[in-house]
């Protein structure tokens, strides 16, 4: 398998806020397979451990966050070459009913192999957070080093 070319990227990319925002979650995991079918990795952020399969690098988080967070990428930070995708991602949560905005610089690289390298930077919430500390409990229990977050 070639790497994704960059307008199969562009359609990835516009799916993959469209299809998570509408809340279709097998769309969803099709999109991801149309650029990624073989193996996936992401440091979820940068400086945790890797994650590993597409289960806990996309689906997991699908189950953990989809219900109260919506995605928005400006078009002016939105980046595709051949096999490469970055992006600063506007999360918009709800969560308790209240509203967080957060970002996150998000870069993909495709292989050969039709695997994807996922890396993303951005503040984890604290544990104690008043709208993301109970989800962050579970999506991030540990800081790097291996010990409980806060």
């Amino acid at each position: 398998m070639a790497r994704p070319r960059r307008e199969q990227l562009r359609r990835w990319a516009a799916d993959y806020v469209r299809l998570w925002n509408q809340g279709d979650k097998a769309a969803w995991e099709r999109n991801w397979r149309s650029v990624a079918p073989g193996d996936f990795s992401m440091y979820d952020p940068v400086g945790t451990p890797l994650k590993r399969g597409i289960e806990a690098c996309a689906l997991a988080a699908w189950d953990l966050f989809q219900p109260t967070v919506t995605f928005e990428v400006p078009d002016e930070t939105l980046f595709v070459s051949d096999g490469h995708v970055a992006w600063v991602m506007h999360n918009h949560f709800e969560h308790k009913g209240r509203p967080t905005r957060a970002r996150s610089i998000e870069t993909f690289e495709f292989g050969e192999d039709g695997s994807v390298l996922i890396r993303t930077w951005y503040d984890v919430p604290s544990h104690d957070h008043d709208s993301m500390g109970e989800l962050y409990k579970v999506y991030q229990p540990t800081v790097p080093d291996g010990s409980p977050r806060d």
